[in-house]
């Protein structure tokens, strides 16, 4: 009974963090995705391009400047709070804050100082230099705020940290690039609005680690040989991390790096009006991931294996059934989502978006599983996953992308994708005896073919456009949820969160 209890708790603990982070991806996607459409209707496919590749590049050097220190406290704040071990956790920060703030001012000037050499020589364009000029003085603000952050997820502050992360950047950077467009600012100045949003997530990420969690953790009285040890297992644990996190950015973004250098900035923003949209898909796995970690970190030390089987199974199940009907919908419709949110002369690349969404839903519990690899320490084996699927990925876009262009990014990611899901599903089983699936999965695909059948129907007699896009998804979401609570794919745990509402 204790255990049953144990799992009703942390599950509805799951669920009410997670209708918070969802109200943050809610309003934080709107906002993102008004942004993204700005710069891509007012400034055309060449900037949004530009803008696209300098993200891309900002990413992978602010990933170098943390280290994987963000990820390693996160670690071992819920490890050193299960012992009430709380002068660790605020050495940790400290130390952690110290050394990428002198690491992201390196790397900062080093992006500022290549960003000639970069533009001309790898993607074929002097006009990228400037975006990327403007992008190293964000790398610093990048880099502090992940480490504040990390400690306001670690003391399960979800709430703040979904406001944070998802909501308050990109407000900011929605207002700011509206405002640039009214004032008719030039097309090289659209990075500034990315820095005003990621410099008031800075501001905003301190302030709440400094009034609630600093004042909390006292002063941090560490022994100088428990130092040394601290540093040591943080780095041993970390520095894996870093090049996870790096692969990580050139696994999502190897494609677009592709296609701009075989192909040029143009293509580049056409193809990355799709990934987003694709990668809608994760955004059901978000909601869960963020609390889920440190809570299975905490049971796991706690030697709570069962608990953390069956906690993984239901937000397993809970991403699957959330998850399916947004990629029937993307997947049935996507040259008719790319024309309402970006404009006919994205169309082109709706192929492309069909093979990425397969990929996307193929690779639906792989942020799931990779946490469950760093719950046991794998974090070097979840490194080699990401290496060996980076090389393959950047082999199959150089064969793919000169012949196919766009599709065969496409195709390269999504194939991808689903080969390192399959290993990871693989592994997970190998460490902790079991993967986050349930039976009813089958089931599940099974009786979404009716709900399926009337969205056909639906879409030979109508016309395509915004507001029959939108109550054609509403039939079929109705008919979807009714179908599965008729055919008993919910089960004890779905209906005991279900009436806690």
């Amino acid at each position: 009974m204790n255990k049953e209890t144990s799992l009703d708790r942390s599950l509805k603990i799951l669920v009410k963090s997670s209708l918070l982070v969802f109200v943050g991806i809610f309003i934080s996607k709107i906002m993102l995705y008004l942004y993204r459409v700005i710069i891509a209707r007012h400034y055309g496919p060449e900037t949004y391009g530009l803008f696209s590749l300098s993200v891309i590049i900002l990413s992978l050097f602010a990933a170098f400047a943390t280290l994987g220190l963000n990820e390693g406290i996160l670690r071992y704040i819920p490890i050193f709070r299960s012992k009430k071990d709380l002068g660790k956790i605020s050495y940790l920060i400290k130390f952690s804050l110290r050394t990428v703030f002198f690491l992201s001012l390196v790397f900062s000037l080093v992006l500022f100082f290549s960003s000639n050499f970069i533009s001309e020589f790898f993607f074929h364009n002097i006009s990228l230099s400037i975006f990327l000029k403007i992008s190293s003085f964000t790398i610093p603000l990048l880099v502090l705020s992940s480490v504040y952050l990390a400690s306001i997820r670690g003391f399960e502050k979800i709430g703040w940290y979904s406001f944070i992360v998802n909501i308050l950047p990109n407000v900011t950077k929605f207002l700011a690039i509206v405002i640039f467009v009214y004032l008719g600012i030039k097309r090289e100045y659209v990075m500034i609005s990315y820095f005003l949003g990621i410099l008031l997530m800075l501001l905003v990420s301190y302030y709440i680690y400094k009034t609630k969690i600093s004042k909390s953790l006292g002063i941090s009285q560490v022994k100088l040989e428990s130092r040394y040890k601290l540093k040591k297992h943080l780095f041993i644990y970390s520095m894996p991390i870093m090049f996870s996190s790096i692969l990580g950015l050139v696994y999502y973004w190897i494609d677009s790096f592709a296609i701009g250098f075989l192909k040029g900035v143009t293509d580049v923003g056409i193809y990355n009006v799709v990934v987003p949209i694709a990668l809608l898909l994760t955004i059901i796995p978000d909601l869960f991931i963020q609390l889920f970690y440190p809570l299975i970190t905490k049971e796991y030390h706690r030697k709570n294996y069962k608990l953390v089987k069956e906690i993984s199974k239901q937000v397993g199940k809970w991403i699957f059934i959330l998850t399916l009907p947004l990629f029937l919908i993307i997947f049935i419709f996507p040259e008719a989502i790319i024309n309402i949110l970006f404009g006919y002369q994205y169309i082109i690349a709706g192929t492309a978006l069909r093979i990425l969404v397969v990929g996307s839903l193929a690779a639906l519990l792989s942020g799931l599983l990779f946490t469950l690899l760093f719950t046991v320490g794998k974090s070097k084996l979840a490194f080699i996953n990401l290496l060996v699927t980076s090389i393959l990925n950047l082999i199959l876009n150089l064969i793919l992308v000169p012949i196919y262009g766009i599709n065969g990014a496409a195709i390269s990611t999504a194939s991808v994708w689903i080969i390192l899901t399959s290993i990871l599903l693989f592994q997970v089983r190998k460490f902790l005896g079991f993967i986050p699936m349930r039976r009813k999965f089958i089931r599940i695909v099974i009786v979404t073919i009716l709900p399926l059948a009337i969205m056909m129907v639906a879409r030979s007699l109508v016309e395509i456009n915004f507001i029959t896009l939108s109550l054609i998804g509403i039939l079929f979401l109705l008919s979807y949820l009714v179908t599965l609570l008729i055919t008993g794919c919910f089960d004890r745990n779905d209906l005991m969160i279900i009436s806690s509402f």
